[in-house]
């Protein structure tokens, strides 16, 4: 399994990657400076911001709800587009949300299948516009770049026929990138308490992502989300004809 350093190198930023480079089923890897993942880029500096344009990122597609965008402070530089989608949907469909809330698992892989399978539609939402942005890299984010960039990520890796393992190890690197990224803002590590939570339901953070991973079924997703031919042509070669 080929897993070179897709790390992007950006101030302000702890956990972003390109999501070229990846090992595909058939052979081959996925295109590098075309799809990226990170975590909230509000506290990009402008050096930062260089750095992602030479990356080629023209798009940025946010996956939080409007409670957390409205609290961004950052200017961003009128070349980058932003496309807001609120990925979680809590006030779209607050009784599937109560329960994760309340045990706290929301912070976990534990909801990512439950996610995909009662609101695909917001997925397919975020995955219609990295399909359709504008010619450029896009690179989508949350909060972290953990949970709901890691379903978008785990969708589109699916699509375009990574392999599983590559697959589960590029959610590794969320976790990894973890610490680093909470001590930037000040706040402890949570990975002990997440793990426990985990654990209380007979897994780990790996072992609930590899069975979100196992359970996704794709042809369902496509037909309850709806995305087109040319969707999922855009998807599955990381935006070939526009990137």
């Amino acid at each position: 399994m080929s897993d070179p350093d897709r790390t992007l190198h950006v101030q302000g930023l702890h956990n972003a990657r390109d999501l070229g480079g990846l090992p595909l089923v058939g052979g081959g890897t996925t295109p590098s400076g075309r799809l990226f993942r990170s975590e909230n880029v509000d506290r990009v500096t402008t050096d930062g911001w260089q750095a992602l344009h030479d990356a080629g990122i023209r798009t940025v597609v946010d996956l939080r709800a409007p409670w957390e965008t409205e609290k961004d402070t950052g200017t961003r530089p009128d070349w980058v587009t932003t496309v807001v989608i609120d990925h979680d949907g809590l006030d779209a469909a607050p009784s599937f949300w109560q329960p994760y809330w309340e045990t706290g698992l929301s912070g976990t892989p534990l909801y990512y299948a439950p996610h995909l399978i009662e609101l695909p539609e917001r997925s397919g939402w975020v995955l219609r516009a990295i399909a359709r942005a504008d010619p450029g890299g896009v690179l989508f984010h949350c909060a972290g770049g953990r949970d709901r960039t890691g379903i978008i990520a785990l969708v589109l890796l699916t699509l375009a026929g990574v392999e599983p393992e590559s697959i589960v190890a590029d959610h590794l690197v969320t976790i990894d990138n973890a610490p680093a990224l909470l001590a930037s803002i000040g706040v402890p590590s949570n990975e002990g308490k997440i793990e426990a939570l985990c654990a209380e339901h007979g897994t780990t953070v790996e072992g609930a992502f590899r069975a979100a991973l196992a359970e996704f079924d794709v042809e369902r997703f496509v037909e309850r989300t709806g995305l087109g031919a040319a969707d999922l042509e855009a998807l599955r070669t990381f935006r070939a004809d526009v990137a």
